[in-house]
C-alpha cells in the first residue's frame, strides 16, 4: 500500500504539473497581450541590457531607460567604449547604481576578453559580473532556448499562490523550494515562452494586489484561491530595519564655478557626483548659518554669503530613508578641500548626480539662480 500511495502522489504530482505548464502556455498564446520592446528578441546583449535595468525597477520606468541604452550603444562594443561617466548620466534617476557599475564592467569584459561575442552557456553567463541566477536564466532561454527556469517576484507569488506555498521566498529554504518548482514546471521544449508566460502572468493576471482571479484561468485549480490566502501569499520573513540618514549639502560658488566630487566606493550613488557635504545621524539646526559652517569647520566665517537656504527634501530608499537640505553660498576665496574640483555651471548639467540633488537642480527658481 505505500508504494502504491506514493506511486500515486508521484503521477498525481506530475499530471497537476503538466497542467499548470501547459494552461499557462494557452494562455500565452491566446490571450497575453503585453507588449514590450524586448520580448521576442534573440539579442544576448539586448536581453541582458533589459534585465539588468529592470531588476529592482518597475517596468514603467525601466522601458524609457532600455530605450535610451540601446538608441545611444545598440552593441556591446559601443557600451564598453564609451566614458564611465557618460554612462553613469544615462542612468541618472534609475537608481541602485551598482548596476549600472557592473553593467560597464561586464561589457569591457565581453568586448575586450570575449571579442563583443556574448556567452551562450548557463554557466558562462552567470558568472559574468553582476548576473545571478535569474538574469542568466532569463539570457540563457530567451536568446538560447536553453532550459532554465526564471524566478523572479512574479514566479514567485504565481507559484505560492497557485501551489500554496507558505514558505518565506526570503529565506535560503523558500529560494531552494521555489526554485526546484520552477524547474520541474519548466517546459523543457519551449523555455523562452514557458519563461515569459509566467512572468507575464503575474504581471497581469496574479497581480501583487487586485489580482484578476474571477477571470483567471487557474482559478479552479488554484490552492490559495480555494482556501481565501490570496492576500497573504508570498511569505516574506526579513524586515530590516530602515537606516536614518540626514545629508546637508553646500552648493559653494567660486567665480561662476561651483565644488563637486565625485562619490566615493562601499556606499549609495557610487560613482555620482555630490556637492559639499556634511552628514549625520541626526537633525541639525541650520537656521544660524554661521555656527553652522563653524561647527563643521567647513568655511571661514568671512570667507562666504549665503545666497538661499531649501527646504527640507527626502528620498525613500529600500533600506534607508534620506532627508537633506541645500545650502548655496558665494564664497571670496578659494577653499581648500581635499577631492573637489571646481566645475563650470553647464558643465553640471554633464555630470550624473542621484535623483536626491537633481530633484533640486531641477526646481525652478534653482535652475534659474544656479544653472
Amino acid at each position: 500500500m505505500g508504494i502504491l500511495l506514493k506511486f500515486y502522489n508521484y503521477m498525481a504530482t506530475i499530471l497537476s504539473n503538466t497542467y499548470f505548464t501547459n494552461t499557462l502556455l494557452t494562455w500565452h498564446e491566446q490571450y497575453n497581450e503585453r507588449i514590450m520592446p524586448w520580448k521576442g528578441e534573440k539579442d544576448p546583449y539586448k536581453i541582458w541590457l533589459s534585465e539588468i535595468i529592470l531588476q529592482q525597477t518597475r517596468v514603467e520606468q525601466g522601458l524609457a531607460y532600455y530605450n535610451k541604452f540601446v538608441q545611444q550603444y545598440p552593441t556591446v562594443q559601443e557600451l564598453a567604449g564609451a566614458d564611465d561617466t557618460s554612462i553613469f548620466k544615462l542612468w541618472e534617476g534609475l537608481g541602485y547604481y551598482s548596476r549600472c557599475k557592473n553593467l560597464i564592467a561586464t561589457a569591457k569584459y565581453v568586448a575586450n576578453t570575449l571579442n563583443g561575442i556574448f556567452p551562450n552557456t548557463y554557466d558562462a553567463i552567470v558568472a559574468l559580473k553582476g548576473i545571478g541566477p535569474y538574469t542568466a536564466a532569463a539570457i540563457a532561454s530567451f536568446a538560447y532556448n536553453l532550459p532554465y527556469a526564471v524566478v523572479d517576484g512574479n514566479v514567485y507569488r504565481v507559484l505560492s499562490r497557485y501551489f500554496g506555498i507558505f514558505t518565506p521566498i526570503d529565506t535560503n529554504e523558500g529560494k531552494k523550494e521555489f526554485a526546484k518548482l520552477a524547474t520541474q514546471l519548466l517546459a523543457v521544449k519551449q523555455p523562452s515562452k514557458y519563461n515569459q508566460a509566467i512572468m507575464d502572468f503575474g504581471a497581469t493576471v496574479c497581480k501583487p494586489s487586485a489580482p484578476l482571479c474571477n477571470t483567471c484561468m487557474l482559478t479552479n485549480t488554484c490552492k490559495a484561491y480555494k482556501n481565501e490566502v490570496v492576500q497573504m501569499l508570498p511569505v516574506k520573513q526579513k524586515k530590516p530595519q530602515k537606516k536614518v540618514r540626514y545629508f546637508y549639502y553646500i552648493i559653494a560658488q567660486h567665480k561662476g564655478k561651483v565644488y563637486v566630487k565625485k562619490r566615493p566606493a562601499g556606499d549609495i550613488w557610487e560613482n555620482l557626483y555630490q556637492f559639499i557635504l556634511v552628514e549625520s545621524t541626526t537633525l541639525l539646526e541650520i537656521k544660524n548659518q554661521a555656527q553652522f559652517m563653524q561647527m563643521h569647520h567647513i568655511i571661514e566665517p568671512a570667507n562666504y554669503t549665503i545666497k538661499s537656504i531649501s527646504s527640507m527634501y527626502k528620498q525613500q530608499l529600500t533600506h534607508q530613508t534620506l532627508f537633506g537640505q541645500f545650502i548655496y553660498i558665494e564664497v571670496k576665496k578659494p577653499l581648500m578641500l581635499n577631492d573637489y574640483t571646481l566645475v563650470s555651471k553647464s558643465s553640471l548639467l554633464l555630470l550624473p548626480f542621484p535623483k536626491f540633488i537633481t530633484g533640486y537642480l531641477k526646481d525652478k527658481n534653482v535652475s534659474l539662480n544656479l544653472l
